[in-house]
C-alpha cells in the first residue's frame, strides 16, 4: 500500500475560521456545561434560574456565560416565560446554525457522510462506495471527492467512525480485521492534512455508543454491530469505555467454538465469523442466537440491563435478530434495535462532544 511511515505526520490542518476561534475562547467547563443545557433544552429554551439550579453556578455566573454565548452567536434570548410571580424570568435558547459539524462512516465498502447542526439535527447527507482496502491514497481521494464542497465555512470540524482496533487519541489505525496493511497509519492527521479542519477518529461502535448515550435511556450498555464485521460499543457509568489500550469492544472476537472456522483475525471459531457464515448461509435465526450468546455474555459480565442492535445486517432484517437475541438473553436485560444513522450520526458527536462537554 502506497503510505506514509506509521510515524509520519501530515502538516496541521489549517486553523479554523471565526465560529472556530469563538468556540475555542469559551471552552471551560462551565461554559460547555450551561451550553449543553441549552441544547438539551431546545428551542423553548432555558432561564437564568434553571440554569443556575442545573449547574449549581450563581445567577451572575450564568448570566456572565449566557453573555459571552450570545456574543459569540451561539445562544440568543427566546423571549420571557410567563409569570408566576416577580418578574418575567427571560429565556435563553442555542442557535442551532451558528456551527456545523461532519460526520463521517468509512466501512469496508462505502462511506456515508453527514452534516449536522449544534442540535444534532440532520442538514444534508451523501454516500459513495468505498474498497477500503485499495489502499491509504485512494481512500483520502475518495473521501475528499465525497467531502468537496460538503464543508460550510461554520464547520467544527469532521468526526469520523472507522473500523478498528485503532487508538483514537493518535488518530492512527492498527490491524483492522482483513486490512492489516493498514497498521500504524496515521489517518487522522492525513485526512486533517487533506481536508484542511480538525479531524477526530474513534470506532464506528465507540462513535455510535456516544451517539446513542444521550437517547440510550441507560446509563450502561451494550450496542453491537452487526454488519460487515461484528464490534461492540460499550457504555459504563455513562462514559464510552475504550480500555486502557484503547482496544475494548473488540466482541466479534470472543471464542464461541473451539476449532471452529478460521475468522479474519486468524483464530478459530470467533463470534464474528459464525454469524457472519450463518447470515451467508441465510440462517438469520441461527444468527441471532449466535449474537444473543455474546449479548448475554456481556450481560452478565458488565451487569448492563440495555443492548442495543445496529450494523447493515441486523437493519436489513431487524425484527428477527430482535427476537433472537431477546430469547438468549432473557430477562436479565432489554434488548431494543438502534436507528439506521446512529454511526454516522456518532461520529459527528465526536466533534461536538468536545463543544458541549
Amino acid at each position: 500500500m502506497n503510505s506514509p511511515r506509521p510515524d509520519a505526520r501530515p502538516a496541521a490542518p489549517a486553523p479554523l475560521g471565526p465560529v472556530g476561534a469563538n468556540l475555542a475562547a469559551l471552552r471551560d467547563h462551565n461554559a460547555a456545561v450551561v451550553l449543553g443545557l441549552l441544547r438539551d433544552a431546545g428551542p423553548d429554551g432555558a432561564s437564568r434560574a434553571e440554569l443556575a439550579a442545573r449547574t449549581g453556578l450563581t445567577p451572575q455566573a450564568v448570566s456572565k456565560i449566557g453573555a459571552r454565548l450570545r456574543a459569540a452567536g451561539l445562544a440568543t434570548d427566546a423571549g420571557r416565560r410567563a409569570s408566576t410571580g416577580g418578574k418575567p424570568p427571560t429565556l435563553l435558547r442555542l442557535v442551532p446554525d451558528a456551527a456545523h459539524a461532519v460526520g463521517l462512516h468509512l466501512d469496508r465498502d462505502a462511506m456515508t457522510a453527514t452534516l449536522v447542526d449544534l442540535s444534532g439535527a440532520e442538514v444534508a447527507t451523501r454516500t459513495a462506495p468505498l474498497a477500503f482496502g485499495a489502499g491509504a491514497e485512494a481512500v483520502l481521494d475518495e473521501v475528499a471527492a465525497l467531502l468537496d464542497g460538503f464543508l460550510p465555512a461554520t464547520v467544527l470540524g469532521v468526526g469520523v467512525a472507522a473500523p478498528g482496533p485503532l487508538d483514537h487519541r493518535d488518530g492512527v489505525l492498527r490491524k483492522v480485521t482483513g486490512f492489516p496493511q493498514w497498521d500504524g497509519y496515521p489517518l487522522r492527521d492525513a485526512l486533517a492534512a487533506r481536508l484542511g479542519v480538525p479531524v477526530i477518529i474513534d470506532k464506528d461502535t465507540n462513535a455510535a455508543a456516544l451517539g446513542l448515550l444521550p437517547r440510550g435511556g441507560a446509563s450502561s450498555f451494550a450496542y453491537l454491530h452487526l454488519g460487515t464485521g461484528l464490534g461492540a460499543g460499550l457504555v459504563l457509568g455513562g462514559a464510552v469505555r475504550r480500555g486502557e489500550r484503547t482496544g475494548a469492544g473488540e466482541f466479534g472476537h470472543q471464542v464461541l467454538q473451539l476449532d471452529g472456522p478460521v475468522c479474519a483475525c486468524g483464530s478459530r471459531g470467533c463470534i464474528e465469523v459464525l454469524c457472519l457464515g450463518a447470515v451467508a448461509d441465510g440462517d438469520i435465526g441461527r444468527a441471532a442466537r449466535l449474537l444473543g450468546v455474546g449479548a448475554a455474555n456481556l450481560v452478565r459480565l458488565l451487569d448492563i440491563d440495555l443492548v442495543l442492535l445496529g450494523g447493515r445486517t441486523v437493519l436489513a432484517d431487524p425484527a428477527p435478530f430482535e427476537a433472537g437475541v431477546a430469547a438468549v438473553v432473557g430477562g436479565a436485560a432489554r434488548v431494543e434495535v438502534a436507528g439506521a444513522r446512529s454511526v454516522v450520526e456518532g461520529a459527528a458527536e465526536l466533534v461536538l462532544a468536545r463543544v458541549f462537554g
